[in-house]
């Protein structure tokens, strides 16, 4: 990833020369509000994110780009011209919610706040991202770089960024930067990418009868052995790593010995050499605690099977502090009064950035808490900060034209 001489004098001037754009995006902080309310109360599942990327697509057709499709994990994306040839600034935002697709969706409101599930995460970035690509019409405010806007599918937990991975590895593959919509907030600036890990491990046997077949090894048995494995496990302090066992399973019935269990596993790091050391460890226990339990397995009967499967990889990276997207998201967090928090955390930029891509994560605006559950709230109360700060942002990235 190469850097240059961070200017905060470009992106205070780029700031300035944004204010009348900042003005528009104000005046229409009821309208943003109104379609954050609306993209919230369309069900978007892990997986089932087509109805909310119709949706989005449509608006992405309203608002003049250009070259939009919806492309084979769907991805919707659209793209604002620049006046020069160059390589797109990109900028996310996750299309889909935790919530299965039998959830309540309707938002209420509660003095200040709206309270729905998802209102938050991500009905706050898709708004945003979409009163961004009105804004940058390509008139008004244009861009020497391309503006590629992209609502990503996949995001969430098992959705293992599959959004975001096909696009950095396709269409985005050549991209000069990326900016990742996500949630509230106008101080965060996410510029360091938390790797993840995940695994199933599965252990199948003979099973039988509790009393009649007792003896044959007890698949439960296995997976309860790793679990306490994992459990027993000194993690490192630095590089902050975390491993949990985060669900379990098996058996027929309590009269019956096991024929299969299973466990998963979450393994997290801030390093990809600590997350190799660290699948390779939970090799070894989960063969360890077949081992453990065949060894009292009554002689002839069979044995317990393992089998590790990898359900989710999640890279990790940084876009160092020094580089000119950090600072240029630093300068305008300051110019709109705010404090810069510099993060770690897992979102759609840990993709672009394990390629060499300058990204970063940021809020959109608000304020907003109880993600990923059914009292989901947001607080509007200065939003129009944060999307200012999100517009000085993209154009000190795009450059203006």
């Amino acid at each position: 990833m190469t850097a240059r001489a961070p200017s905060t004098a470009d992106t205070s001037s780029t700031h300035r020369s944004l204010a009348a754009a900042h003005a528009r995006l104000a005046a229409r902080d009821d309208a943003i509000l109104r379609t954050q309310i609306t993209v919230a109360q369309i069900a978007a599942p892990t997986g089932e994110e087509r109805e909310r990327g119709e949706w989005v697509a449509r608006r992405f057709h309203d608002a003049g780009l250009s070259r939009i499709e919806t492309d084979v994990v769907g991805n919707v994306i659209g793209r604002r011209e620049g006046a020069l040839d160059r390589p797109p600034v990109v900028i996310c935002a996750h299309l889909d919610t935790v919530f299965p697709r039998d959830t309540d969706l309707a938002v209420r409101r509660d003095a200040e706040r709206l309270v729905g599930p998802g209102i938050n995460d991500n009905g706050r970035g898709l708004a945003v991202m979409l009163a961004l690509a009105s804004e940058i019409d390509g008139v008004r405010v244009a861009s020497q770089h391309p503006i590629e806007f992209v609502a990503t599918t996949g995001e969430e937990g098992i959705g293992d960024l599959r959004g975001a991975k096909h696009y950095f590895a396709t269409r985005g593959r050549d991209a000069h930067a990326m900016v990742a919509l996500d949630g509230a907030g106008d101080e965060r600036i996410i510029h360091r990418a938390l790797g993840s890990r995940r695994f199933r491990i599965s252990y199948s046997g003979p099973g039988g009868h509790s009393w009649a077949a007792f003896g044959v090894p007890n698949a439960v048995h296995a997976a309860a052995g790793a679990a306490s494995k994992v459990a027993s496990l000194h993690l490192p302090a630095t590089p902050r790593t975390t491993l949990s066992v985060g669900r379990i399973g098996g058996g027929l019935s309590v009269n019956s010995i096991p024929d299969s269990a299973w466990l998963e596993i979450d393994l997290r790091s801030t390093s990809d050499a600590q997350l190799d050391e660290m699948e390779r460890v939970i090799h070894r226990i989960a063969i360890a605690a077949a081992e453990e339990e065949n060894d009292r397995r009554a002689i002839g009967t069979r044995g317990l099977t393992v089998r590790v499967d990898g359900i989710g990889s999640r890279p990790c990276g940084e876009t160092p502090a020094e580089h000119s997207l950090v600072q240029a998201a630093i300068e305008a967090t300051r110019l709109v009064g705010r404090r810069p928090d510099l993060a770690l955390a897992s979102t759609d930029a840990n993709v672009p950035i394990s390629q060499g891509i300058p990204a970063i994560a940021i809020g959109a605006g608000g304020r907003g808490g109880d993600a990923h559950t059914h009292a989901e709230w947001f607080d509007n109360s200065n939003g129009t900060i944060g999307v200012a700060r999100a517009l000085t942002i993209v154009m000190s990235a795009a450059m203006l034209a």
